[in-house]
């Protein structure tokens, strides 16, 4: 059974930087496609980023384009979600998930995932 596993949230400042980490374990491919999701509170669960395993692409949301990056971390199974210049709306609660789909077929579906961490929060304030 795969798990997957956030860490690095916090609270931050305006324009202030985290990155968070994910490890998977307990399978033996994580899949096509690993994203990052948040969830606000009182809002929808949405893409943040997303990385083809294999190739490498990587994709974002609009809001966060030239703020996140995602990338394959130093161990095989770890992606990270580097974020600066952080603003107050985003502030959310950022969830890892695994796809066995490609990204190029809908990184930021949700139904397109199959494993999810259990979240770290983010909170951003002034």
């Amino acid at each position: 059974q795969m798990q997957l596993v956030e860490s690095g949230g916090g609270s931050v400042q305006i324009g202030g930087s985290l990155r968070l980490s994910c490890e998977a374990s307990g399978f033996t491919y994580v899949g096509h496609c690993v994203g990052w999701f948040r969830q606000a509170p009182g809002k929808e669960r949405e893409g943040v980023a997303g990385i083809d395993t294999i190739r490498g692409n990587t994709y974002y949301t609009d809001s966060v384009k030239d703020r996140f990056t995602i990338s394959q971390g130093n161990t095989k199974y770890k992606y990270l979600l580097q974020m600066n210049d952080l603003k107050l709306e985003d502030t959310a609660i950022y969830y890892c998930a695994a796809s066995a789909r490609y990204c190029s077929d809908g990184w930021n579906r949700i139904d397109a995932y199959n494993h999810w961490g259990q979240g770290t929060q983010v909170t951003v304030s002034s």
